[in-house]
């Protein structure tokens, strides 16, 4: 893997599923604080020169036949710097969602529906803007996210009530956009959902959170300090890990840095699975 590639965000990037256009969508960065003492194999490669992790904030676009939905919607018109005391983020960065949708032709006034993973700040932004910019979208929410909304640390009312005017409850399996049905992922947070997006027998695995890095395709033990259940959480990521390995299968990881598309591999001596780039 192109060590650089680990150490920057993504641009505009997409892929091909069957019918379907799918296109990572970036509203900004933010930076991960890695373990102290680092873990073993989180090394140079991972980390840039502030020794900070990257990662993304951003969205996942599906369109087909001049159809569109959003899966997650960014930090939103937003800039935090790093807080000294925080455990494990670093600045973020938001602005960049509204501009990249044009260029993939896309206006947010026609999209016909915004997913959500989980209801964390940097998944939610730009559909709690004030005024609305998703005008004519359902908000899809996993069922079970909602009813543990009260859980979510820094979930505001006014992002609860915004979120609510639109609000579509979903659940595991459900289609939410053709092609498109949910997966239940959870562990990260109560809810956290990803999504199957599937045509013409090929498959892409959008699973939110559940994976932050690459370094936990090789780790999946590993956990981050946000995590809400690491154990149900682990059993999640070992059997997302897996099914990432079934042929014609893609994932998208929107934290993975500029590789946020790739396949799970195994590696040739047998003892685990590595991301591949695509």
């Amino acid at each position: 893997m192109n060590d650089r590639r680990l150490r920057r965000p993504s641009a505009v990037c997409s892929v091909q599923v069957g019918d379907l256009k799918v296109s990572y969508v970036p509203d900004g960065a933010m930076l991960f604080k890695p373990p102290e003492p680092p873990r073993a194999g989180l090394g140079a490669a991972y980390l840039n020169d502030t020794a900070h992790l990257v990662a993304n904030t951003g969205g996942l676009l599906v369109q087909s036949d001049g159809r569109a939905l959003l899966i997650d919607a960014g930090f939103g018109p937003h800039s935090v710097p790093e807080d000294p005391d925080h455990p494990y983020v670093g600045a973020v960065h938001g602005g960049s969602l509204l501009d990249n949708l044009a260029r993939l032709g896309a206006r947010p006034d026609e999209i016909e529906v915004v997913a959500f993973t989980h209801l964390h700040r940097d998944h939610i932004g730009w559909a709690c803007t004030d005024p609305p910019v998703f005008t004519a979208a359902a908000f899809a929410v996993p069922k079970s996210e909602w009813e543990n909304r009260h859980q979510v640390p820094g979930l505001t009312a006014e992002a609860l009530a915004a979120l609510e005017r639109r609000l579509r409850l979903v659940v595991p399996g459900e289609e939410i956009f053709p092609g498109v049905q949910t997966l239940a992922l959870p562990g990260h947070t109560a809810g956290h959902t990803g999504f199957t997006i599937t045509s013409r027998g090929r498959r892409l695995l959008a699973f939110g959170d559940a994976l932050h890095s690459p370094l936990q395709v090789r780790h999946p033990e590993w956990f981050t300090v946000s995590e809400g259940d690491p154990a149900q959480s682990e059993r999640h990521r070992r059997r997302l890990i897996s099914e990432l390995q079934q042929p014609g299968t893609l994932g998208f990881g929107i934290h993975f840095a500029d590789v946020v598309f790739g396949q799970v591999v195994p590696d040739g001596a047998g003892e685990g699975a590595d991301w591949l780039p695509v």
